[in-house]
């Protein structure tokens, strides 16, 4: 009796797990993790035109990247970035201005390729439509001088912006998003708070433009509700590429400090399994959360404050259970006094994804710890 209670429960928990983690409908497939070096990582490795030993992308850290590129002359760096742009555009440690530059000449490479495939007549139709929406996607990234630290077209796609002077600003942050964000969904004009590019651009007028705040959809995501959602295999993932960013941000920028991180819903799954350092975090906010993956914010780097946004009564995150059991759920609320988090207001707010909402006191608050104060 006691087992079949036990199957009944883990049932019963799957079920409440999947009815409300994502936004879509049920996702049956699971998706392959982007991991690894860049894409041309091996061409770039190989290259032997400008007489130098490029740093392999697989096994150099972000500080060895700084430091190889801190010996070249402009005219070297902007040949590499010319030749390999993919590779430069995503490559951790690269210097800012560089990467914005290779990001540019890559965006306007795949954009081509595509607007190629719109009239390809070995395609289908399905997927000449695919390539129209993907060439305007690239379209708008390309618009409007928009500063692009990292573009890789695989998969669903991968990005992050920049809002401010990465060089020069004396704080910075970066928003970690949740599900169902991947270069399509990055910046939508129909939901312009609850995406990673609506939410950095209020944070950033929400600091007078005194922070820089980086829109970063850099790993890849749950799509829809599925097991995605409910296990922290992509969070894995992710945590990994963060740190390396955020390594990246620390050998490439001289902030004042090291970025404030801002998770939202399965953003905080990962943030949680990155288990951040003081050097690579002044702090971590977390909104809309399912849980960690953790039990406390013991289990958390204790010189990395913690700060959990309550919960509004029209988001829907609070009624996924708070379990973490045989790779199932994320684990406790980190709302819950007794998971040790510095507690935020969200009044204003509505919704899952309207706590960067103009006027909110969410967004003030983020604003104020953002800025370090």
């Amino acid at each position: 009796m006691r087992k079949l209670r036990t199957k009944r429960a883990l049932a019963a928990t799957a079920l409440a797990l999947a009815a409300v983690l994502g936004a879509g409908g049920w996702a049956a497939d699971t998706q392959a993790a982007v991991t690894g070096p860049p894409p041309g990582s091996a061409a770039w490795t190989a290259d032997t035109a400008l007489g130098l030993r490029l740093p392999d992308p697989a096994t150099s850290t972000p500080a060895q990247v700084a430091a190889f590129f801190a010996g070249l002359t402009p005219a070297q760096q902007q040949a590499l970035a010319a030749r390999h742009p993919l590779v430069v555009g995503n490559l951790d440690g690269a210097p800012v201005p560089l990467r914005y530059r290779a990001n540019t000449l890559a965006l306007t490479a795949e954009r081509d390729r595509e607007l190629a495939r719109t009239t390809d007549p070995a395609l289908t139709p399905q997927d000449q439509q695919a390539a129209r929406t993907r060439a305007e996607r690239y379209r708008t990234l390309l618009d409007g001088g928009r500063q692009v630290l990292a573009f890789d077209p695989r998969g669903r796609g991968q990005v992050a912006e920049v809002f401010g002077d990465l060089t020069t600003a004396p704080r910075t942050a970066v928003i970690v998003p949740g599900s169902d964000i991947d270069l399509l969904t990055f910046d939508r004009a129909t939901e312009p708070y609850g995406t990673p590019v609506g939410m950095a651009r209020a944070l950033y007028r929400a600091t007078d433009g005194r922070t820089a705040v980086i829109a970063w959809a850099g790993y890849t995501t749950p799509v829809g509700v599925g097991v995605d959602a409910a296990t922290e295999d992509l969070a894995r993932a992710g945590a990994d590429r963060l740190d390396r960013f955020l390594d990246g941000l620390a050998a490439s920028t001289t902030p004042q400090a090291p970025p404030t991180v801002f998770c939202h819903s399965y953003g905080s799954v990962v943030c949680g399994l990155a288990r951040p350092t003081p050097a690579r975090a002044s702090g971590l906010v977390v909104l809309g959360s399912p849980g960690m993956g953790v039990d406390s914010a013991a289990d958390l780097d204790p010189a990395v404050p913690l700060w959990a946004t309550a919960r509004n009564d029209s988001d829907w995150i609070g009624d996924v259970p708070n379990v973490r059991f045989l790779g199932l759920g994320h684990g406790a609320d980190p709302t819950d006094p007794g998971f040790g988090a510095r507690p935020l207001p969200s009044t204003g707010s509505h919704g899952h994804t309207g706590y960067f909402t103009p006027g909110t006191a969410s967004l003030a608050a983020y604003a104020a710890i953002a800025q370090g104060r």
